[in-house]
């Protein structure tokens, strides 16, 4: 009866506009809700114009807090612009500027990943240039027919401290780095004139503990919107009642009003499900009934409807699951004419948090999880969509089923892709709080800012059906303390009060069981100190036992570190050991083991967590630090340039550590991996200084639970797997050249097969692209793996040749890697030399092109390459 009460109430109003068809309702006069991607034809500068004086952080503070007026709940809290104009001394913010000079780009962009690296620069923030100020302009075509209508500029991040004129006016903006934020250009537009941006960017060095990058490094929109329009971030859709027979849907609205006149208007919402193309389909599946309010001039009226649906598809994580998702498109009508519409993408599913574990739709599933920085290796903080779908696409491969946004608001593709492919995701505000971490941080803006940071992020993320906690920190100083006991349950009740369906949590690596800090959230999340951290014992039945209805789970755990296809001897026993100049590590070379047993003090090796997890089975899953390398923090050698951290290094190649994952992660996959390489020509009859042989050892991991390896053809052994052991290991293996074989099995049936063959000399380069077409919209990329390859096709393991690599037709190298920490040589450069085997080209199109692109790869002594990629429209 509801939906078609909502459908003759809509029909009756398309008539009375004077419309002949209910497919076609006429639009307000100002015009509805246009979003224009403006990412093309910017102009950028590095530094203020010389001779100027420049703004300080604090002189802007007062001109930005405004901007984020919406976010402070207390209306005697929030900010009023200061009078009178400011920056109109800069030379850069005036509309007749001549910037032909400036560097023409395309957004996103990240101008620290183009510098050069610097050996007497910070290694945990990557030795890149990421710091200072940075100009934008931009021309903004407004047509006058535009006239009446309201326009805003919506930033999906910026590093940092980002501050905004238009046509010489500041607008606003906002100083967190890693928030997404509107301002209001309304007043200051010239429809049928030229309008002129220019964007300010400060970024300060010593701000971070990792990579940052600098600059626009998100996307940029041009909202359009009739003065009656719903507000930013303003649907929240909710599935308060769930069952396999139906689901009710709540769909909030705010409606604003930039009118001078009280406006009456009529709220409704279709619902429609979407394909996995998130193509909506041709019919509702149900309706919300139309309500009317009245929204006050300068003001917002809010909404709350339902709806139910009938047999809904449940959103929830493959392999098990589906990610079904809808769509709820939102009408606004104002006196029968549509002031606006606004699509909220959102799925239908239900979480439970409790002593038992974690269930979706009510199956119980644990945390298969990884912690990830924002950056996308070579191509640094600058988002790129391929770059990080190639990213999450890999990480499922290995079987993980979710990601910890470590420790800030991700980019919202990420989650739209996390959505489209039933990624869980743990949504993380912040690194600090109050206390600092280095001096120019966020601590510097928490009391200004965190209510704003915390409701920005939520009204952002929350109709995700992806996300399912929000975390308000990681690793803050103040979990020992009693003030920050007070700020998380602060921040906590801010993340309550903005979404009532899900909970909070906190990473924890010092608070206590006994102390009060756990208590302010709901979620118990535990940075190493789950398994056991600097020789203190396992927390987890610690924290079950202070808190036996609460659900555990490790948010932070293992940073093993190592170097893809490196390999030290001897080899750690047991669970591994910490790393040690000798222990682990080859110090010269600033390269860590691959046997994926060494670790920080902090920290632990899989195998150890594995075991934690399986002896205290309430634990609720982990989030492995890292899934991949990441610029900066490069521990244990400050000298370098990335992380040792990752499953996956940074060039995109899989360390061994993948397929342990991979093992325990899809234990239903046949497969089985060998490690380490077998090109060991120095180890061949080696004896200690007693004249006593020394081993090679081999290790296999499988999701099979029993081995038999052979050497040469010879057996070495049958051994099976006992408790607590997740690898199969072959201690004792005397090294010669040949083939290692290994033949796994599960439950005593022959399961996976797996070898690894002594390589010949280098003789020739392959290339590899992991896709043959490419689009020709200038973002769509093609990752061209390089490697060295002996006479019959095997990669060389240990070599380290310069290569070249050269491109024609419509399209250019954007950037190279080889995943070697150790390695300053810049991504822009076409030469690149071999990190053990491999290297990487990444290629984009040139926009609007045809034909196909050739790419080559020529190195001294070696056969070259070459592969072809079709571009397509």
């Amino acid at each position: 009866m509801k939906r078609w009460l909502a459908s003759a109430v809509l029909l009756f109003a398309w008539l009375v506009a004077g419309s002949g068809s209910p497919q076609a309702p006429r639009t307000a006069p100002a015009g509805g809700r246009e979003r224009l991607l403006i990412d093309e034809g910017w102009r950028f500068k590095k530094d203020d114009a010389a001779g100027v004086p420049a703004p300080t952080r604090a002189d802007l503070q007062p001109w930005l807090l405004p901007t984020s007026n919406q976010f402070i709940e207390d209306p005697q809290q929030r900010h009023t612009r200061p009078q009178g104009r400011f920056g109109q001394h800069l030379p850069y913010v005036q509309l007749d500027f001549d910037d032909s000079a400036w560097r023409a780009i395309d957004l996103p962009h990240d101008w620290g990943i183009e510098g050069r690296f610097s050996p007497e620069g910070r290694g945990d923030t990557g030795r890149l240039p990421f710091y200072g100020v940075g100009w934008y302009r931009k021309t903004l075509d407004i047509p006058a027919d535009d006239a009446g209508r309201s326009f805003f500029l919506d930033v999906d991040g910026a590093m940092s401290h980002a501050a905004v004129w238009l046509n010489g006016e500041l607008v606003g903006g906002w100083p967190y780095g890693y928030a997404s934020w509107r301002v209001d250009l309304t007043a200051y537009v010239k429809p049928g004139a030229r309008n002129v941006l220019a964007i300010r960017l400060d970024n300060p060095p010593n701000s971070s503990r990792w990579y940052p990058g600098g600059g626009i490094y998100r996307h940029v929109w041009l909202v359009k919107a009739s003065p009656i329009h719903i507000g930013h971030w303003g649907t929240f859709v909710t599935t308060p009642s769930v069952t396999r027979v139906s689901a009710t849907v709540a769909v909030n609205v705010t409606i604003d009003n930039d009118s001078g006149q009280d406006a009456r208007v009529t709220v409704s919402s279709e619902l429609f499900a979407l394909d996995v193309r998130a193509a909506k389909g041709r019919h509702a599946v149900a309706a919300t009934s139309p309500l009317e309010v009245n929204v006050p001039p300068g003001g917002s009226g809010r909404v709350a409807q339902s709806a139910v649906v009938t047999n809904p598809r449940l959103w929830g994580p493959p392999p098990r699951q589906s990610p079904n998702r809808y769509v709820a498109v939102t009408t606004v009508l104002q006196n029968g004419v549509v002031a606006d519409r606004y699509e909220t993408p959102f799925g239908i599913r239900t979480l439970t948090f409790d002593a038992e574990g974690f269930a979706i739709n009510g199956e119980r599933l644990d945390f298969q999880g990884v912690c990830m920085h924002h950056d996308l290796g070579a191509l640094g903080t600058a988002l790129n969509e391929r770059a990080l779908r190639r990213q999450i696409d890999m990480l499922i491969e290995m079987g993980a089923n979710a990601i910890r946004t470590s420790h800030n608001p991700p980019a919202p593709e990420l989650l739209e892709y996390a959505d489209a492919k039933g990624m869980l995701v743990i949504d993380e505000t912040m690194d600090v709080w109050r206390a600092r971490k280095t001096p120019n941080d966020y601590h510097l803006l928490f009391d200004a800012w965190h209510e704003q940071d915390t409701r920005m992020l939520i009204r952002r993320d929350r109709n995700h059906p992806s996300v399912v906690v929000w975390s308000i920190g990681n690793e803050v100083a103040e979990q020992r303390n009693e003030e920050g006991v007070a700020v998380a349950r602060k921040l906590s009740a801010i993340a309550h009060g903005e979404d009532p369906t899900r909970k909070t949590t906190a990473a924890m690596n010092s608070a206590r069981a006994t102390s009060p800090f756990p208590n302010s959230v709901d979620l118990i999340g535990l940075n190493y100190q789950g398994s056991g951290m600097r020789g203190n014992p396992p927390q987890y039945p610690v924290f079950r036992q202070q808190f036996p209805e609460a659900f555990i789970y490790g948010s932070e755990t293992a940073s093993t570190i190592s170097s893809r296809g490196e390999y030290t001897f001897p080899v750690a026993e047991g669970f591994g050991a910490v790393t040690g100049p000798t222990v682990g590590q080859d110090v010269r070379r600033r390269h860590m083991s691959s046997y994926d047993l060494y670790f920080p003090p902090w920290a632990a090796s899989p195998d150890r967590e594995f075991a934690s997890q399986a002896r205290w089975p309430f634990v609720g899953g982990e989030f492995v630090w890292t899934g991949w390398d990441y610029l900066g923090e490069p521990t244990p050698f400050d000298a370098s340039r990335s992380s040792y951290f990752g499953i996956i290094d940074l060039a995109g190649f899989k360390k061994d550590r993948f397929y342990l994952y991979q093992a325990r992660w899809r234990p239903d996959l046949p497969m089985a991996h060998i490690l380490p390489h077998w090109d060991w020509p120095e180890r061949a009859g080696l004896k200690d200084a007693a004249g006593v042989a020394v081993p090679t050892p081999v290790h296999v991991y499988t999701s099979g639970d029993e081995g038999e390896l052979f050497l040469n053809g010879r057996s070495l052994g049958r051994k099976k797997r006992g408790a607590e052991e997740y690898r199969l290991r072959w201690d004792d293996v005397m090294y010669e050249p040949g083939t290692l074989r290994v033949v796994t099995y599960r439950n005593g049936r022959k399961w996976a097969v797996a070898e690894m063959r002594t390589a010949g000399a280098a003789a020739k380069l392959g290339l590899t692209p992991d896709r043959r077409d490419i689009r020709a919209d200038g973002r769509d990329l093609v990752f061209v793996t390089l490697a060295v390859q002996d006479r019959d096709g095997r990669i060389v393991p240990r070599a380290n040749d310069p290569v070249r690599f050269t491109i024609q037709g419509p399209g250019q190298i954007v950037a190279t890697d080889n995943g070697d920490p150790t390695s300053f040589e810049s991504f822009q450069s076409p030469d690149r030399r071999v990190f053990n085997g491999l290297a990487l080209a990444i290629v984009r199109a040139s926009r609007g092109a045809r034909g196909t692109i050739r790419v080559s790869a020529s190195a001294p002594g070696l056969q070259p390459a070459t592969t072809n990629i079709r571009v397509v429209r």
